[in-house]
């Protein structure tokens, strides 16, 4: 399938208060998973009921009223993805997009369990690139950050990806305590498989059952030091559209990339907004207000013009940035909703 744009693109029409195209849409499309990591979940939840969700055929039409408006790059979320029912007739109807050349860019991100079964069927579909999570490289961890997880089922599922001709990124979740004494395997892991590898600062979202967050804390600009005492690291000046900065290792040529929400927030650039599995879309990952788009949907099957005017209004309403902070020992700016339910 060809992914390069053939006609020209909409003008862009999502702009925020501060002046930045909004051009990137994080869909989450079911807030189920088959891991419930520890950083994420509480082992023990309780699930929205179907009729809350977005039909398949309700996140198409959202999608690509989103498209419309100028978004080319579309991100699948969860939850885990591939759990939800029917999935792949979602990634196919997307493809459209792509052949038209109003979207650039359709990919996921995926804890990388079901990409055995998935991943021939995503590649044809028009994906390219997708984020895999995967925060250790010992079967005994994974199984405990994971609670349910079982690490040779995902490394088999990466390995379908790449032969399914995927590019593979892996994307790490620094835990103090926990894989701290992994980053120099994992990226040593990554540059022999040819995988790019982000790290990314555990954020305060959701309740998980007694879990000290706080304590899973990991600075990145300590994670990037330790690294530096093997490696040369020269800094990138390299976007993808998301919120990483980039450096090379030298002694590798491989990419490494830093989420740093806490450190360091990414706001300034935020380009993208997040839609919820039940149509509620949030401006900003780590603030609270948020627009419901599903009643308005549905209450307009014929016609989407009170749907893009509720799409404007809350982009007219986005932040300039977040409010998380560890700094004073407490979960400052916290979020009372899971990862799973906004899409990571």
């Amino acid at each position: 399938m060809n992914t390069q744009p053939t006609t020209p693109q909409p003008a862009p029409r999502l702009i925020d208060p501060f002046a930045r195209e909004i051009n990137y849409l994080r869909v989450s499309v079911t807030d189920r998973c088959d891991f419930r990591c520890v950083y994420c979940m509480s082992e023990n939840m309780t699930f929205l009921p179907k009729k809350e969700l977005l039909t398949l055929e309700e996140l198409d039409r959202m999608c690509s009223t989103f498209i419309g408006l100028g978004v080319n790059k579309l991100r699948i979320t969860g939850g885990e993805p591939l759990v939800r029912r029917g999935i792949m007739n979602f990634f196919n109807g997307m493809s459209r997009h792509l052949d038209s050349g109003a979207l650039q860019e359709l990919t996921l991100t995926t804890n990388g369990s079901q990409l055995e079964r998935f991943a021939d069927d995503l590649y044809a579909a028009g994906v390219r690139r997708i984020n895999v999570s995967l925060d250790t490289l010992d079967s005994d961890k994974f199984a405990r950050v994971t609670r349910w997880g079982k690490l040779d089922q995902v490394l088999r599922g990466i390995e379908a990806a790449r032969k399914a001709g995927l590019r593979v990124k892996i994307n790490t979740v620094a835990l103090k305590g926990f894989n701290e004494d992994e980053i120099f395997d994992l990226a040593a892991w990554c540059a022999r498989e040819d995988m790019d590898l982000t790290f990314i600062e555990v954020m305060p979202m959701g309740d998980l059952g007694g879990e000290d967050r706080v304590g899973q804390y990991w600075s990145l600009e300590e994670l990037r030091g330790h690294l530096a005492t093997q490696y040369t690291l020269t800094e990138l000046t390299e976007r993808t559209g998301g919120p990483a900065r980039y450096v090379r290792l030298e002694e590798t040529n491989q990419k490494i990339g830093f989420i740093t929400p806490l450190t360091h927030n990414f706001c300034e650039s935020c380009n993208r907004v997040r839609m919820t599995c039940t149509g509620e879309l949030y401006m900003c990952l780590g603030q609270e207000d948020n627009a419901s788009l599903r009643d308005i949907m549905r209450a307009t099957p014929e016609d989407d013009a009170p749907l893009i005017r509720a799409i404007e209004e809350a982009i007219s309403r986005k932040p300039k940035g977040h409010d998380f902070d560890y700094s004073r020992q407490q979960e400052d700016g916290k979020m009372t909703r899971h990862m799973s339910h906004t899409g990571g």
